[in-house]
């Protein structure tokens, strides 16, 4: 795992790949509950019959779960131990060009996309590729911004 615990370390890994994370099992619980969590029961997602039928042979996860995964995936890859408070900024662009079939497995590669300094600390920019094992068009592509406060 890479750690980086000043702003100079993180600024100097710019257009780096920084790693790849485990794989996940994305199960059909996991995707429920995403479900129940958000309100969002289509049935694509949630009804495991009907969905045989469907265009996908099967349910899939929901994008935004697949998104949400981020911190979890990235935690297996990096750590950001600089100086002060960590927060989620957003999504500067975020698309799911392939859908994530429930029993696959998930990973996501990572790198350092920019480090802007603010008069509050710095903002980082990290890509992300979220990939699907074995098959080539990746799950999710996206750029995602955290601010570093000292």
């Amino acid at each position: 795992m890479r750690t980086f615990t000043t702003f100079e370390e993180l600024e100097s890994a710019i257009g780096e790949d920084i790693g790849t994370s485990e794989w996940l099992t994305i199960d059909q619980d996991r995707v429920d509950r995403f479900a129940d969590a958000t309100g969002d029961h289509q049935w694509i997602h949630v009804d495991v019959e009907r969905s045989k039928d469907g265009p996908f042979g099967g349910t899939i996860a929901h994008g935004y779960l697949t998104l949400s995964l981020i911190p979890y995936l990235g935690s297996s890859v990096f750590g950001l131990e600089t100086p002060g408070a960590k927060l989620n900024y957003g999504v500067n662009k975020v698309r799911f060009p392939n859908p994530v079939r429930v029993g696959s497995r998930v990973r996501a590669h990572v790198k350092v996309t920019g480090v802007t300094e603010l008069p509050s600390g710095r903002q980082a920019t990290f890509g992300w590729t979220i990939e699907i094992e074995g098959v080539d068009k990746p799950a999710c592509v996206a750029e995602t911004v955290v601010l570093l406060l000292p």
